[in-house]
């Protein structure tokens, strides 16, 4: 098969790109390895920042798909991409009939594959009725399955958080979200670090005592003040208490979960006091996200690691392309952001794509007006991973320039390296 574009990756990044090319008069087809597009939009559930209405990512996915559909957009599911060709050659195998000979040429990669959660070891985590926060996630929101009757979830985050309350409204007896343990492994959380995060989150709470707490968490004294004085029992938002100053130090059970050992943590994440036994059939452990980016690094691009993006992510500028030509990234390959930045940005690399190919008739204004969008989505966001992604973003371009200016130094000298 010969296409213009293949996009790897259903999500709304990928989608978004290719309704972008395929709308345009591009010949580009979708590969994911789900049983249906949409990526992670089809676990989504949650209020936005004003509370007025519901962000339910089921019903954009299933809207993205139509777009797609009808832009004339071949959408491969259940197939995964185990290998890229310079040239571009895409090797995919079918992950229900095992086979892993088919292969598709294209002009243009693009790399939507998202992000993976990072694994967060607690003794006892190898026992049944222990899974991932993105498990619990798809196990309630997409396949209506209560992940347990009483659960405590490890890990104070905006995934956490939405999660937690997708469950409880399910039925689930959500008895709070801890603290992850203080170690490498959790980039040793404290009550100090966490406040800074949720500096950014509270403007968002239902609550209104929390809303008044996050005016506190601006200075970083108050963030000290905040954490030195947080309530023992946690502040509930939805019902849940969220346990700032406890932590988890083992999930118990001799064949599946039966309860957790929690203890009372320092301003720094260090256990003191006495232990207390919470009784649990199920345990979701929420260590955060990182960018997807292996088929990158089997293409040679060059990486880049940066706190604010969640890790490493590819090189690019501004328009997304990577520093092997015609190799594009979108979506939180490019680091942790919410569904509309990736659906902006999405749309950005769809646009860039076709300006490379020269698909359709597009203008310079079209190519600005795509990289203001993706800006606009990024400070209007209601779902926010990091503090300092908008610095980290600034960063990226600062390194991306770098990189052409010693190249072109390079050239001048008589080298014959090229920018890749």
């Amino acid at each position: 098969m010969k296409v213009d574009v293949v996009v790897v990756g259903g999500g709304p990044a990928g989608l978004s790109a290719a309704i972008e090319i395929g709308s345009r008069g591009g010949n580009v087809v979708v590969i994911d390895d789900h049983p249906a597009p949409g990526g992670k939009l089809l676990g989504q559930l949650h209020q936005e920042g004003n509370h007025s209405k519901w962000w339910k990512g089921f019903e954009f996915a299933q809207e993205l798909k139509q777009k797609a559909l009808a832009a004339n957009v071949q959408i491969l599911s259940e197939k995964q991409v185990w290998g890229l060709e310079p040239g571009w050659k895409v090797h995919i195998s079918d992950l229900v009939q095992n086979e892993s000979g088919m292969e598709i040429q294209a002009d243009c990669v693009l790399l939507a594959t998202g992000a993976v959660e990072k694994p967060i070891p607690i003794p006892g985590w190898t026992l049944p009725g222990v899974l991932s926060i993105g498990a619990a996630q798809v196990m309630t929101n997409v396949y209506q399955v209560l992940p347990g009757k009483k659960v405590i979830v490890a890990g104070i985050d905006i995934l956490s958080l939405s999660i937690a309350r997708s469950m409880k409204l399910a039925g689930a007896d959500v008895e709070g979200i801890y603290m992850l343990p203080h170690s490498p492994f959790s980039n040793y959380a404290s009550p100090l670090l966490h406040l800074e995060t949720l500096n950014e989150m509270t403007d968002f709470a239902p609550s209104k005592m929390i809303r008044l707490t996050g005016k506190l968490l601006k200075s970083k004294t108050g963030r000290k003040i905040a954490a030195q004085f947080y309530p023992p029992m946690g502040i509930k938002m939805w019902g849940i208490p969220i346990h700032l100053r406890r932590t988890i130090l083992s999930i118990n059970g001799k064949h599946e979960v039966d309860s957790a050992t929690i203890t009372k943590i320092d301003v720094n994440g260090n256990p003191i006091g006495e232990q207390k036994v919470i009784q649990a059939d199920t345990v979701c452990i929420s260590g955060g996200l990182s960018p997807l980016y292996e088929l990158a690094a089997t293409a040679g691009c060059k990486f880049v690691t940066l706190e604010g993006l969640s890790g490493t992510v590819p090189l690019h500028n501004k328009e997304l392309e990577t520093t092997v030509p015609n190799l594009f990234v979108a979506g939180n390959i490019t680091g942790i952001e919410g569904a509309k930045v990736a659906m902006a940005q999405g749309t950005l690399a769809g646009k860039s794509i076709c300006n490379k190919l020269r698909i359709g008739n597009l203008k310079m204004a079209d190519m600005e007006e795509a990289l203001s969008f993706v800006e606009r989505s990024r400070k209007l966001s209601d779902v926010q991973f990091h503090p300092k992604v908008s610095e980290a973003r600034e960063r990226l371009d600062d390194l991306w320039k770098t990189l052409i200016k010693d190249v072109s130094r390079e050239d001048k000298n008589g080298s014959n390296q090229k920018l890749y």
